[in-house]
């Protein structure tokens, strides 16, 4: 593993489901990284806000109620009005394929659903470390396709 890598977990919304939060929070953890977990139903200031006070690289979003297609985008504007535009946000829970693509072009670079292993986002964590031009608020198209 590379450096420790501060790393913000949050839920966004009335989503009162956090168990993949935590084991994905618990599993950053073990492998060295320093995690933030803002606990349940943030509003999408709250999460930039700690983000920004904690000065995270990584932002994972988890949601199972289905709102990601409007919280997710809010929480990706909203890093890019306090000029976060470096942060690396990622997602998890329950989002149909047919919703990634927009996840994708709102500045989210991995999206993990259920059965996702720790090991793939620890991979995801990992490589998208090394990139350059890559979070929320910069240009890359680039993201997370998996190992």
């Amino acid at each position: 593993m590379g450096a420790m890598i501060r790393v913000v977990v949050a839920k966004p919304g009335l989503d009162g489901h956090d168990r993949g939060a935590k084991v994905v929070a618990r599993a950053l953890r073990d492998a060295g990284h320093e995690v933030i977990y803002t606990g349940l139903r943030r509003t999408a200031s709250q999460i930039v806000e700690t983000v920004r006070d904690e000065d995270a690289s990584f932002l994972g979003l988890s949601s199972l109620s289905g709102a990601h297609s409007h919280l997710f985008p809010k929480v990706c504007e909203e890093l890019r009005k306090l000029g976060l535009n470096d942060v690396i946000v990622f997602g998890g829970g329950i989002i149909p394929k047919t919703d990634r693509q927009a996840l994708f072009s709102c500045g989210i670079k991995a999206i993990f659903g259920p059965g996702t292993s720790t090991a793939e986002i620890l991979s995801f964590i990992e490589i998208a470390s090394e990139k350059d031009g890559i979070g929320v608020g910069e240009s890359s198209d680039w993201y997370w396709q998996g190992v």
